[in-house]
């Protein structure tokens, strides 16, 4: 079993703070206040949480994992959302991504008895599949939108001879899928080589045996993976055609 941390412990990682803080000043980065801000926000946000889950856990599994899985995933589609200013429906059709990822995710933990249906089991795992779909669909909306605007000369061209929107775009929407996926693919390439990943070690910490942690992550990492795929497959596939008029040609995105 892992020590307690005291709140004397907790009080010196302001220690950790301070060293992005100096390299900020000290290049002239401008970050400083960022840092300060970010650091405050999240460290009272995780504290915030952690009573909310505890409430949580104690309430109905259906009634807590409903609460917390609608708060997570509003939250991640609003973020996610913005990446994507100016395309028509972002908000309403991120979240209805979001949603079906976690839907899909959930039903094959639990329709292949991986976890059970507790909120202890299902939020956490939830908030790390939600978290990481929301990044690749950030990822994937600036991809796009940059991708577009860089690309147009060759796409009004390819619409010039002929080619239907689905065609003129098939590269581009090829680049940003495959560009949403990387960081994923990456990962799994040197898990448990150049990092032991955080719910394995938040398992063994918590005096789970090594090899029962790992089923765990593969569990967890194999889900993220699934998740990120989806995400950026469907968002690209849906959001490339606003990019279009119903005469087939290419329209500018304003920015709002």
């Amino acid at each position: 079993m892992a020590p307690e941390i005291s709140n004397v412990s907790m009080f010196f990682l302001v220690f950790f703070v301070l060293i992005p803080v100096s390299l900020s000043y000290f290049y002239a980065l401008g970050l400083s206040k960022s840092i300060f801000w970010s650091s405050f926000r999240g460290v009272t946000q995780l504290f915030l949480i952690g009573y909310v889950l505890t409430y949580l856990f104690s309430l109905e599994p259906l009634t807590g994992i409903s609460i917390m899985l609608t708060v997570m995933i509003v939250v991640a589609a609003l973020h996610a959302s913005k990446k994507g200013q100016g395309i028509p429906f972002v908000r309403s059709i991120t979240f209805l991504v979001i949603v079906l990822i976690e839907i899909f995710v959930l039903v094959m933990w639990l329709g292949f008895d991986m976890i059970s249906f507790q909120p202890d089991q299902v939020i956490p795992m939830s908030g790390m599949v939600i978290g990481n779909s929301m990044v690749a669909i950030g990822l994937a909306l600036e991809r796009m939108k940059s991708e577009f605007k860089e690309g147009k000369g060759k796409i009004i061209a390819a619409l010039a001879l002929g080619a239907k929107p689905e065609q003129a775009s098939k590269i581009l929407v090829r680049k940003i899928v495959k560009a949403s996926m990387i960081p994923n693919v990456d990962g799994l390439k040197t898990i448990g080589l150049v990092q032991l990943p955080g719910m394995m070690t938040g398992l063994i910490l918590g005096g789970v045996a090594p090899i029962e942690a790992i089923r765990y992550q593969i569990v967890i990492s194999l889900s993220i993976f699934a998740s990120v795929s989806l995400s950026a497959m469907l968002v690209t596939v849906i959001f490339y055609r606003f990019f279009f008029n119903k005469n087939q040609q290419m329209i500018q995105m304003k920015e709002s």
